[in-house]
């Protein structure tokens, strides 16, 4: 039995919560010169990852809602950093495509990784471990809130 009043330290929401927020802090500076926001530098990263992309598609890599994206990417439009275009095979689907300035882009954000590995410092290889343990748990609490009906703590 999990007791009711474990100290914040020892939640591990809250670690995840407290790291999320310090990545945030060290790449804010960068973000800002490059003139992007976090959200945005995300979807070019599923752009630079997999090519053009419906906003659907876009919206499933990064687990959220189409009109989250939808934003996020008319806002890098007015940067000239993506294109939108309807797809001519159906019209209801908006495909997403760099542009020149979004792909050299990638180049110029590589400062955040950079930035991610001095700032912890830890191996590579401890990194790749991490990210791959956290990946674990989030797909693991994932499918538990897709899978189960009755949640602890739900009244049935």
């Amino acid at each position: 039995m999990i007791p009711a009043n474990i100290p914040l330290d020892h939640q591990l929401c809250f670690a995840l919560y407290g790291a999320s927020m310090a990545i945030g802090r060290a790449y804010k500076p960068l973000l800002d010169r490059l003139e992007i926001t976090y959200p945005q530098y995300l979807v070019l990263s599923t752009l630079w990852e997999s090519g053009p992309q419906s906003v659907g598609g876009i919206a499933d890599r990064l687990a959220l809602e189409s009109s989250t994206v939808t934003p996020l990417v008319k806002r890098l439009e007015q940067a000239d950093l993506v294109i939108r275009k309807r797809n001519p095979n159906d019209e209801r689907q908006v495909v997403v495509s760099l542009t020149p300035n979004g792909t050299a882009m990638r180049e110029k954000a590589r400062c955040l990784g950079e930035t991610l590995f001095a700032a912890a410092g830890m191996t590579p290889e401890r990194l790749i471990a991490l990210n791959s343990e956290v990946h674990a748990f989030r797909d693991a609490v994932t499918n538990y809130t897709n899978t189960t009906d009755e949640k602890p703590g739900k009244a049935g």
